[in-house]
């Protein structure tokens, strides 16, 4: 029977943080070995989940947390101002990292992907972990040879704190990937009320919508003559994403350097 994986969830008073901490306790192939927030006041997990029984009581020190655990996973659901650093003391310990918290830019990424692959470990960076998201993504990618023009809306709860988010910023990117390059659009736009178009990356505007009732969800709209295409997910609920959650924390230990987006792994 192969060994547990020891898996530290970080961030784990938040909405994301409470479903992983129970989606690792109730899978029997992973143990759940600990829990840390910044906001802890000596919560037990069995407090957070329901689950009872399972007397780990969150801490306030990830670094701590770690070197007591014997952990093999952190997984990160705190703040982008964060994460990084968060990510570079577990590579340093020679802990594999999974990361749901967006904000890490490429030179952050490229330094990461640097230090797990000089210790023979994984890290895997998913902006969404709802494998219906990853199919949209997908799909968008396919749409674009065939309709190029395209703008993104997406609409996440009023307390996500960056936009747009990594799923928008990481579809564009795919987009990019498969659509012939473009020359600067020919009309000169002029935005009555400054932001009015969203922003733009690489071409592709992308607006961001934060309001209560909202979870994650996203829209990708293609134009062209006489037609238009939309491709929609919708996550209602963030039980949603643990089978995702889950399924990368068992494909970590086979990974080496970084992985960035689910559909990598799919």
């Amino acid at each position: 029977m192969s060994k547990k994986q020891r898996v530290i969830v970080n961030g784990a008073l938040g909405k994301m943080g409470r479903e992983t901490l129970k989606a690792v306790a109730e899978d029997h192939e992973l143990l759940l070995s600990g829990a840390v927030d910044l906001k802890s006041r000596g919560e037990t997990v069995s407090d957070l989940t329901g689950i009872p029984g399972v007397n780990i009581e969150l801490e306030k020190d990830l670094e701590n947390c770690l070197d007591q655990n014997n952990a093999d996973i952190m997984v990160d659901f705190t703040n982008p101002q964060a994460v990084y650093n968060n990510a570079r003391i577990s590579l340093e310990k020679g802990i594999a990292c999974v990361i749901g918290t967006t904000g890490l830019n490429e030179l952050e990424l490229k330094q990461l992907d640097k230090m797990a692959r000089e210790k023979e470990i994984g890290i895997a960076v998913i902006p969404n972990f709802a494998i219906g998201a990853v199919l949209m993504m997908k799909f968008a990618r396919e749409a674009a040879v065939y309709f190029p023009d395209v703008e993104i809306i997406e609409l996440h709860h009023d307390q996500k704190m960056d936009a747009p988010s990594g799923t928008a910023i990481k579809t564009a990117e795919m987009i990019n990937q498969s659509r012939a390059s473009r020359p600067p659009r020919s009309i000169k736009e002029f935005e009555k009320i400054p932001g009015s178009r969203g922003g733009d990356l690489d071409q592709i505007r992308i607006h961001s919508v934060r309001l209560p009732g909202f979870v994650a969800h996203q829209e990708v709209i293609f134009g062209g003559i006489g037609q238009s295409l939309k491709i929609r997910h919708d996550s209602i609920d963030r039980v949603g994403f643990m089978p995702g959650v889950i399924m990368v924390i068992k494909r970590l230990p086979q990974i080496k350097g970084l992985v960035y987006g689910m559909e990598n792994l799919i």
